[in-house]
């Protein structure tokens, strides 16, 4: 396993952790994120009055846009590593394809979404958002928090796999990871209130709702 594995794995048990937590408050509050106070005295929705030029993402945002980029970025990241298996390890054409398809959609959408969280003045990653949580306990798994996230067992079953076997595995991983960020896109554009990030959002459940639906129909002629 590389460094940048592990770095990686350790980066989503991170952010599972802080997402976790974050909707604990939220369903604390009994309110939607946008009110939220960030503790600097004004919230992260009256805070995005750069010029349209400057600012990837323009317009008002709110804690739930945030959040979207912060989780959507490991989650993204964790889809890339799957696809560069495929190299060596597929047999199938069309996994091949797929696989490649993701990497060229999803390495970009990495790439804005730091963008907007750079201009926004927000850090990458969920944890430097909320200091005050406890990490040590390692208790989070990949799938506490962001739905659809493949277990280090998960993702040395799949390096280990080839031929049918990997494209029967990477088929159903895809699915259901597909399928938790289409749940996480789906509730940035309920609760989001930043036009880009809702624009973003809408073509992540377009975009992999049509690749889960391949996936199913590759799966059904393995």
């Amino acid at each position: 396993m590389t460094a940048h594995n592990t770095a990686l794995r350790r980066r989503v048990a991170i952010v599972s952790a802080v997402a976790a937590g974050g909707l604990l408050l939220a369903a604390c509050s009994g309110n939607d994120m946008e009110g939220m106070d960030h503790g600097s005295g004004s919230s992260a929705s009256a805070t995005a009055s750069q010029a349209a030029g400057d600012n990837p993402a323009p317009g008002a945002f709110n804690d739930a846009d945030v959040m979207f980029a912060q989780m959507m970025i490991p989650h993204h990241e964790q889809a890339l590593e799957m696809s560069k298996l495929a190299d060596g390890r597929a047999s199938d054409a069309e996994i091949k394809t797929l696989a490649a398809d993701i990497e060229k959609a999803q390495d970009p959408e990495i790439k804005t979404m730091k963008s907007w969280l750079k201009a926004w003045g927000k850090p990458e990653s969920a944890q430097e958002s909320m200091p005050g949580m406890d990490h040590g306990s390692g208790g989070m798994d990949h799938g506490s928090g962001m739905s659809g996230m493949m277990s280090e067992e998960d993702m040395k079953k799949l390096e280990a796999a080839k031929g049918t076997d990997f494209d029967r595995m990477f088929a159903q991983m895809m699915i259901k990871h597909h399928e938790g960020a289409i749940t996480m896109a789906e509730d940035e554009q309920k609760k989001g209130r930043n036009a880009t990030a809702k624009e973003l959002a809408a073509a992540v459940v377009k975009t992999q709702s049509a690749e889960v639906e391949k996936f199913e129909k590759i799966l059904d002629r393995l």
